[in-house]
């Protein structure tokens, strides 16, 4: 009788184990199908869950990148945008540090150079941030638009508008 429950128990906890337990794909199509469903808490869930259980996956540096993006466009609910705007900072940069040779790290670098000019107007940390981008990546394709960001950091358009036309840019 011991070893019939011991034997349901164990057989028990396999199953339940084997059932539940999801892969980095499922994770990455269930917030995908969430997305689609405009269920961005689910998404999230999903994504946040691919870093947590996978961070050494394929899909990881996806997930957090995909993670910023949703903060970044402000698709939290009852989050402020100054909030939302930090958070997506801090995740692109996550992107940057911990998975470096991922194809958007370049990208998620920028991003986090322009989120903190532009919306959290920390010039200071910007202006470190694309000097960075500009150091790694000095022939990426938006290499052209850190250093214009440099050069028009804390200006006003007009104030870009009216360096253009004197000629300043």
């Amino acid at each position: 009788m011991k070893y019939f429950i011991l034997s349901v128990l164990f057989t028990s906890v396999i199953i339940i184990t084997g059932c539940s337990s999801k892969s980095s794909g499922d994770y990455m199509k269930a917030a995908h199908d969430s997305m689609v469903k405009k269920n961005i808490s689910e998404a999230l869930t999903n994504y946040e869950s691919i870093i947590k259980e996978f961070p050494k996956s394929a899909e990881a540096p996806d997930a957090l990148f995909q993670i910023a993006t949703i903060y970044q466009n402000k698709m939290v609910k009852d989050i402020s945008d100054k909030d939302a705007n930090t958070k997506a900072e801090e995740t692109f940069r996550q992107v940057f540090n911990k998975y470096p040779d991922y194809e958007k790290a370049p990208m998620a670098l920028f991003l986090s150079g322009f989120i903190l000019a532009n919306d959290l107007k920390d010039f200071r940390a910007a202006t470190a941030t694309y000097n960075l981008f500009l150091q790694k990546y000095p022939k990426h394709e938006l290499a052209t638009s850190a250093r214009e960001e440099l050069d028009n950091m804390g200006l006003s358009p007009d104030q870009i508008l009216h360096k253009k036309a004197a000629g300043n840019i």
